[in-house]
């Protein structure tokens, strides 16, 4: 047995068999679930060949659970699993696709680097579903046919934001910066209305600073792309036949045949309007109807979630002063910065208590860093 081979039935190798198994086992579990609620029948479809084939895949890890002499424990999806599967009821796919991108990325990386897996064809199928995960996520913005879409899964070829992140690290920047804040002023000892008023001011001037530059972000993309659309228009007034070939080597790329990518294009370009729409989300990426999105629409979220961590810190303030409130402050922010330590596991996999623990560790260094600051400014202005 040699360094590359390590021992099957040793204790890390039936470890590592049994985290492939359930890392198989709940990417079946999410598939299905997208499967059923999926209705359109082609993409569905696509959701139950991916489940299929992480079924094979648990199969393969349970024989080798089986020859290395290890119980195989019942299927059973995992927390995160059902959470994810909860998210898509609740906010549609399209919410979970992008961590679900990350998941096959990270069985892709994983499985090469496993004597087990490394020369099959597991990770290449794992790397097949990054691809046709984003095709999905694309082609749900574009409108593109069904068909096409199941030919896409069919070859496996596809073309390379998170809400649910942009939530959670929206409401941390508040919970952080504001607890950094009430800590700080709570140091130097100023009146409990002091620290009341200036944990306010913090959330309204950064609940406010986030929401401007998401404006700004937004309406900025929005000009862009109508920029953008207006130049594609012109090209294809002035050369139609050029913009008909550029059209066909999109399709050709996601994996549509020579012949049946120049017919599909000429065929768009024959419709103007058709056209234009086409091209300005398969040649640019660009939701015409959307143009990146309602502005204001996106200032008032960031505003909201921003405003949701900070005004943990703040609360206790209202009702008490005093020591008091400080330890309610940091004990309440400590269960918000738990809460978003757990919520970060969707995106990332860690373990609830390893990812829930860091959060509350980085925040409260914080807090703690500047309440000493304020401290010790506080009496050297006492001084």
């Amino acid at each position: 047995m040699n360094a590359t081979a390590p021992d099957p039935r040793s204790p890390s190798s039936i470890a590592r068999y049994r985290e492939n198994r359930q890392s198989e086992i709940d990417s079946a579990f999410i598939y299905e679930a997208l499967a059923e609620q999926e209705d359109d029948p082609a993409i569905s479809g696509v959701y139950r060949n991916l489940a299929a084939t992480e079924t094979t895949h648990i199969e393969y890890w349970e024989t080798k659970l089986k020859e290395a002499g290890a119980q195989v424990p019942p299927r059973k999806p995992a927390w995160r699993a059902r959470a994810l599967r909860w998210l898509a009821r609740k906010l549609g796919t399209a919410a979970v696709l992008p961590t679900l991108m990350e998941n096959e990325s990270g069985g892709t990386a994983s499985y090469l680097t496993q004597p087990e897996t490394a020369s099959s064809s597991m990770p290449a199928e794992e790397r097949s579903h990054q691809r046709v995960l984003r095709t999905i996520r694309e082609t749900s913005k574009s409108g593109m046919e069904g068909p096409t879409v199941a030919r896409l899964e069919g070859r496996h070829r596809a073309a390379g934001g998170n809400a649910l992140r942009a939530a959670v690290l929206g409401a941390n920047d508040g919970l952080v910066s504001n607890l950094s804040l009430v800590m700080g002023v709570a140091g130097a000892k100023l009146p409990g209305q002091g620290v009341l008023i200036t944990g306010l001011a913090g959330l309204l001037a950064g609940a406010g600073s986030m929401a401007l530059g998401e404006w700004l972000s937004v309406q900025s993309s929005r000009e862009l792309y109508m920029r953008q659309i207006g130049i594609e228009k012109q090209e294809l007034e002035t050369s139609p036949a050029q913009e008909a070939e550029e059209l066909a080597l999109i399709y050709q790329a996601k994996g549509i045949g020579v012949e049946e990518s120049k017919a599909i294009a000429e065929r768009v370009i024959a419709s103007p309007e058709k056209a234009l729409d086409t091209l300005a989300r398969e040649e640019l990426g660009i939701d015409p109807e959307a143009l990146g999105g309602s502005a204001w629409e996106a200032a008032i979220t960031s505003f909201l979630l921003f405003a949701t961590g900070a005004i943990l810190p703040v609360l206790p303030f209202i009702f008490t002063s005093g020591n008091t409130a400080v330890i309610a402050s940091v004990a309440l922010s400590a269960v918000g910065l738990f809460g978003i330590g757990s919520a970060i596991t969707l995106m990332t996999g860690r373990g609830v208590l390893f990812s829930g623990a860091r959060q509350l560790v980085f925040g409260i260094a914080a807090a703690a860093l500047t309440f000493l600051v304020g401290r010790l400014i506080g009496a050297s202005l006492a001084g």
